[in-house]
């Protein structure tokens, strides 16, 4: 156990209790604790495997390769609409996280086996569209066009879903202009700009609170 976790626990308003139970969890099955992304995060063999993840409405644990596990209890959830690997074991009271501690154990346990046997994930190859409203704004602005070009292909994908995600014309217009500035400092749509996000590099909702309370 470190210190920088003791801390964290002791820090959220939520979820501290449970956090703590699975925190027992991950040490009894082995894993090395770290502190990563101001979370805590749990490997093996130096490998990213799991990291406890606290939220308003409920609180778990994630899976780097979570889309690798068999979840036969089928208990794990994307994060997010386009999780590709990760995947989420989500509690919302205690006394889930105490009644399923054999699964939660077990499903830690085939984790460090998909580790251990070097199983990766065969991302299939999908070509990115680019809306023809951001390849004018490329052809207009170089250093936008380099800009956008050197962020993540993850980076990448995820401006695109969100540009084409609306219908109209100018609507995808007045999305990439929003978010041009962003994009020249090589930050990705969900990473934080206001540096005050508990999940840094992602945005939590911190700069609300900041607004909320400078007005």
């Amino acid at each position: 156990m470190i210190p920088e976790v003791d801390d964290f626990l002791k820090r959220i308003d939520k979820w501290s209790t449970e956090l703590t139970i699975l925190r027992s969890y991950t040490l009894d099955c082995g894993l090395t604790e770290t502190y990563k992304w101001k979370q805590p995060c749990y490997t093996f063999e130096g490998k990213n495997l799991a990291i406890l993840a606290n939220f308003k409405d409920y609180c778990g644990l994630s899976f780097f390769k979570g889309s690798l596990l068999k979840d036969p209890e089928k208990v794990l959830h994307k994060p997010g609409p386009n999780s590709y690997e990760g995947r989420l074991f989500k509690f919302t009271q205690s006394s889930q996280v105490l009644d399923q501690e054999r699964i939660i154990k077990a499903y830690i346990y085939e984790a460090i086996e998909v580790e251990k046997v070097g199983l990766e994930l065969m991302k299939e190859k999908k070509e990115l569209i680019f809306p023809e409203e951001l390849l004018q704004k490329m052809e207009e602005n170089p250093d936008f066009k380099n800009a956008f070009e050197t962020l993540t292909p993850g980076k990448q994908r995820g401006y695109i879903i969100y540009f084409t995600g609306a219908k109209q014309s100018a609507s995808r217009i007045s999305r990439i202009e929003k978010y041009i500035s962003r994009i020249l400092d090589g930050k990705g749509i969900q990473d934080c700009v206001c540096g005050e996000s508990k999940k840094y590099p992602r945005c939590d909702g911190s700069h609300k609170f900041l607004v909320n309370h400078s007005s």
